[in-house]
């Protein structure tokens, strides 16, 4: 019979695998405590309208990649392609747009989109994300690109990683520049792929994400948004990028860094790195003012960031080293009881501890070698008639005989 494999476009996280995950997790879970974030969790799975609304029915996400289906009481639901629609929703939907805001948001979980895989890539992979949901000052965007940052460093990405920051300005700023775009993309509309000539006619800024070569070409020489900024617009860039300086994030200028929806204003962001290939970017984000009333809210201007652990679990220097267990290995059967009170006390002083199911001395002694055992407390009868036990440190080869009630304590 053959052996069942994973879908296309999924893995298992084994071993290795799953502490380079573990590692970004917590570490970015710790950091953003740090900062005053507090962890939300929301379903797997969401009524389709969160993500239709949220990202738009022309992005190449709800049009593309979606995994949606329907319930058996004909409810269309969506597995979640991203983070940053459902915490809106929640927000709106657990009554707290009125009270307590701005709220910091940091989630983590595994999002789901039918997309080529490809290196750090997969059909189901998972995100942290960060969220500050109600501030609409700049030092909101600041502080939540600063806290990316300091995740990066507590990693150890940082090196080879950069931030890139741009402007979307404000509403008047962007009808500005989707005019000119609109002017320009049109002299050029013959040569536009079929989807960016869509996309003209509904949202140009789009093209400017487009992935088609020759579309890239056109992009290159489009309007930029920095000559359409109106004053308060161009005050509050200046403002993040001040903060950012004394935060003393490290970052340079990138134009071309855009967001389609129509909700996105001010600050757009991208971590990029040269050590992943195309795929550079391993943390993406920016303001968006309008999110939480597409949820059926209020207005409420938020700003936040999503990074993918697929793509930081590669760039991570080195795998955490899965904890060395203590081996206790009882001789003889009238010998296992002693062991097992051996066991547990070892356990509730924090230390990790195992003990073989069955062999004798030398299969147990193997095994422990097999695991990584940093030690093994050995168990004889006469020893324990004594209220000894034999610690032998499996790194040295020394071994010598400990009082039980200190074994715990020595291995601490």
């Amino acid at each position: 019979m053959t052996a069942l494999q994973p879908v296309r476009g999924t893995r298992d996280l084994i071993g290795e695998d799953f502490r380079r995950h573990h590692a970004v997790v917590e570490t970015a879970r710790r950091i953003s405590a740090l900062y005053g974030f507090e962890e939300w969790a929301t379903p797997i799975f969401e009524d389709t309208r969160v993500f239709s609304r949220g990202l738009g029915d022309t992005s190449d996400v709800v049009s593309k990649e979606m995994y949606s289906f329907e319930d058996r009481g004909g409810e269309s639901l969506t597995l979640r392609p991203e983070y940053t629609a459902g915490l809106c929703r929640a927000l709106v939907s657990n009554g707290l747009t009125q009270t307590n805001l701005p709220r910091k948001v940091f989630a983590t979980g595994p999002m789901f989109r039918y997309e080529r895989p490809q290196k750090g890539r997969y059909r189901q992979f998972h995100q942290i994300d960060l969220e500050v949901l109600g501030a609409a000052e700049p030092l909101a965007d600041a502080e939540v690109i600063a806290c990316g940052w300091d995740i990066l460093c507590a990693l150890g990405v940082s090196d080879g990683t950069i931030l890139e920051i741009n402007t979307l300005g404000d509403a008047e700023s962007r009808a500005a520049y989707r005019a000119a775009l609109v002017e320009y993309f049109s002299a050029h509309k013959d040569a536009l792929s079929h989807d960016s000539r869509v996309r003209l006619e509904k949202n140009p800024l789009r093209i400017l994400d487009s992935k088609d070569e020759t579309d890239r070409a056109i992009v290159a020489g489009a309007p930029v948004i920095g000559d359409h900024l109106t004053e308060a617009a161009s005050s509050f860039y200046a403002a993040v990028k001040a903060h950012l300086t004394r935060f003393g994030v490290p970052f340079r200028e990138n134009p071309r860094i855009v967001r389609g929806l129509d909700y996105y204003s001010h600050t757009a962001f991208e971590f990029v790195t040269d050590r992943l290939g195309a795929q550079g970017t391993v943390m993406a984000g920016g303001r968006y003012n309008g999110l939480v009333e597409e949820m059926g809210g209020p207005a409420t201007p938020s700003v936040g960031w999503a990074a993918g652990i697929e793509r930081l679990s590669m760039l991570l220097p080195q795998a955490p080293a899965a904890p060395r267990p203590v081996a206790v290995i009882p001789v003889g059967d009238a010998a296992e009881g002693a062991a097992l009170d051996m066991l547990q006390s070892l356990r509730r002083a924090g230390v990790v501890a195992e003990i073989a199911y069955r062999g004798n001395l030398k299969r147990r002694m193997e095994r422990a070698n097999r695991i990584g055992a940093r030690a093994a407390v050995i168990l004889g009868d006469d020893e324990i008639a004594a209220g000894m036990a034999q610690l032998r440190d499996l790194d040295a080869g020394t071994q010598e005989k400990v009082p039980l009630v200190e074994v715990p304590g020595r291995l601490a």
